[in-house]
């Protein structure tokens, strides 16, 4: 058999690649699932299996409640509803994946609405706070003249009263209650149904035990995750959700109009400080940040790594870190939820 001659340069470079050695072309590391996941589930912990508060909610108040979460007539104008804004529908995400959401005569608010899915784990509701619950989060926008603006709770329940089929269902929900139709039971049958809006996505397989539920670069990802730092903030079944953390902690955030919690708490060194986003679903809920200002994952990861982080992430991080975050999608979302007949077609 006649042996084939190489080139000393051709030699050289033979030797190289079959001895693995890098030419240029950085090699991917590759890592042990299992120590990444005893890494992982330090911060964090999969979405738990019972929701605080759904215990109570009845199949009743659940229905209730989703109706009236599509319910336009909780509007000035009859235009908007709770799914306007916050839509998981359709295979939605429970946002409406604008900067930030007109109301029902078109005028914008100064926040991007987060979105609904999950907002039962979070440890109090906006982007400052302000409501400590799904039930006090639910009163806020329909009595906002930015957004819904209905003038008072009387006219809310008005509208409510006149229909063919809510005193009725309002009884069932709360058959204890001789005046079932008030604002406390509008918010209370809305958090119900809010509560059932959960999702789980492969993160949760793989810090189960599951070592193929992510793919090599997210598996990468996840570690450059924990290893860079930002689980100081995105941490918990949530990655977020769960503590106050000022925006730009190395590097000043380009917004420097919106004083976040501060203005809730009057406090200087609450300046610039917001709820931590939850992660979970994060590919599909841009845009952004508290002022929705950013509208590429990419940018979004890039940004967090240098303002919050004192981080540049290089090129096959960033890519890395990007695909774990896509791999936080919930599966839920797959299976549309479909609005009820009586609720999101009622006009007035």
């Amino acid at each position: 058999m006649k042996q084939m001659s190489l080139t000393p340069r051709a030699g050289i470079v033979a030797v190289a690649l079959f001895a693995g050695l890098n030419l240029g072309f950085a090699q991917a590391p590759v890592l042990n699932p299992a120590t990444v996941r005893t890494n992982a589930l330090f911060p964090l912990s999969p979405i738990p299996d019972k929701i605080p508060g759904a215990d109570k909610d009845t199949a009743g108040l659940v229905s209730l409640g989703k109706e009236l979460y599509f319910e336009k007539r909780l509007s000035k104008n009859g235009t908007q509803s709770c799914n306007t804004c916050h839509a998981a529908d359709n295979g939605r995400a429970g946002v409406d994946n604008e900067p930030t959401s007109p109301g029902a005569f078109g005028k914008r608010g100064d926040r991007n609405s987060p979105t609904v899915f999950n907002a039962a784990l979070h440890m109090a509701q906006f982007w400052d706070g302000r409501a400590p619950d799904l039930k006090e989060q639910a009163k806020g926008p329909i009595l906002n003249p930015v957004e819904m603006a209905m003038s008072s709770e009387p006219e809310v329940l008005e509208r409510l009263k006149a229909d063919k089929d809510y005193p009725q269902k309002f009884k069932t929900a709360f058959s204890s209650e001789s005046d079932s139709i008030n604002y406390e039971n509008v918010a209370k049958a809305i958090a119900a149904f809010e509560r059932t809006l959960i999702t789980r996505d492969r993160l949760d397989d793989f810090l189960k035990g599951q070592d193929d539920a992510l793919t090599s670069a997210e598996l990468r990802g996840l570690n450059t995750f924990l290893t860079a730092g930002c689980t100081a903030c995105h941490n918990g079944p949530l990655l977020g959700g769960n503590t106050y953390q000022k925006s730009g902690l190395i590097k000043p955030y380009v917004n420097q109009a919106d004083v976040g919690r501060a203005a809730i708490t009057k406090d200087d060194d609450d300046k610039f400080k917001f709820k931590v986003p939850s992660l979970r679903n994060i590919a599909v809920t841009h845009p952004y940040f508290h002022d929705g200002k950013v509208g590429s994952l990419h940018e979004a990861v890039r940004q967090m790594g240098e303002i919050q982080l004192g981080k540049v992430f290089t090129k096959e991080e960033e890519a890395d870190l990007v695909a774990f975050l896509k791999a936080l999608t919930g599966k839920e979302l797959q299976s549309a939820i479909t609005a009820p007949s009586s609720g999101s077609k009622k006009r007035l």
